[in-house]
């Protein structure tokens, strides 16, 4: 049987970029759907709709959040 050798520890400066990019995953996920939804709502009240717009851009900042957390973690699970 033979040991695997100790991987080498990453520096701390390292580890805290690391969890600074992470922090803002959820705020971006968050925000994409505020913003998504925001933008629905002007545009039913500007047309006069019924939430229509709403639920289009609601759907949209949820996708656009999603996207951003997919290629956020990506970059880390390399």
């Amino acid at each position: 049987m033979s040991a695997d050798p100790a991987k080498p520890k990453k520096p701390l400066s390292d580890t805290v970029r690391q969890l600074g990019a992470l922090s803002t995953v959820g705020i971006s996920f968050v925000l994409a759907i505020v913003l998504g939804a925001g933008a629905g709502l002007l545009l039913d009240r500007w047309f006069g709709t019924t939430k229509v717009f709403f639920l289009i851009f609601f759907l949209l900042g949820v996708i656009a959040g999603v996207l951003n957390v997919y290629r956020t973690a990506g970059k880390f699970l390399k």
